[in-house]
């Protein structure tokens, strides 16, 4: 069974930082392609960054520069480094699984099969 689980979110100030982890298990993970999404308060599904098997990283354009994608397949563990955060970054924060591992950027987050419940992040002084 795919597990997904998502640790790292709280509250913090702007111009904070935050590091979430996702912790997989249930499958390979080093053979797929894995994505971060959020979700804002009222808002629909947003990409955030994907970083596939072959290490390679996108990220979308509010966050570039400030957001730092990374695995450790060692430990099936997907990390998201926040830096710099802001009110707008406020979400629930999932990681998801592709379907295929030499995916790209926004493409992998449209084959993704399976994501975990989430991890609330609260931007707000």
């Amino acid at each position: 069974e795919v597990q997904l689980v998502e640790s790292g979110g709280g509250l913090v100030q702007p111009g904070g930082s935050l590091r979430l982890s996702c912790a997989a298990s249930g499958f390979t993970f080093s053979n797929y392609a894995m994505t971060w999404v959020r979700q804002a308060p009222g808002k629909g599904l947003e990409w955030v960054s994907t970083i596939n098997t072959g290490g390679s990283t996108s990220y979308t354009d509010s966050v570039k520069g400030r957001f730092t994608i990374s695995r450790d397949n060692a430990k099936n563990t997907l990390y998201l480094q926040m830096n710099s955060l802001k009110p707008e970054d406020t979400a629930v924060y999932s990681c998801a699984k592709s379907k295929v591992g030499g995916c790209a950027g926004y493409g992998c987050y449209r084959l993704r099969d399976y994501w975990g419940q989430g991890t609330q992040v609260t931007v707000s002084s």
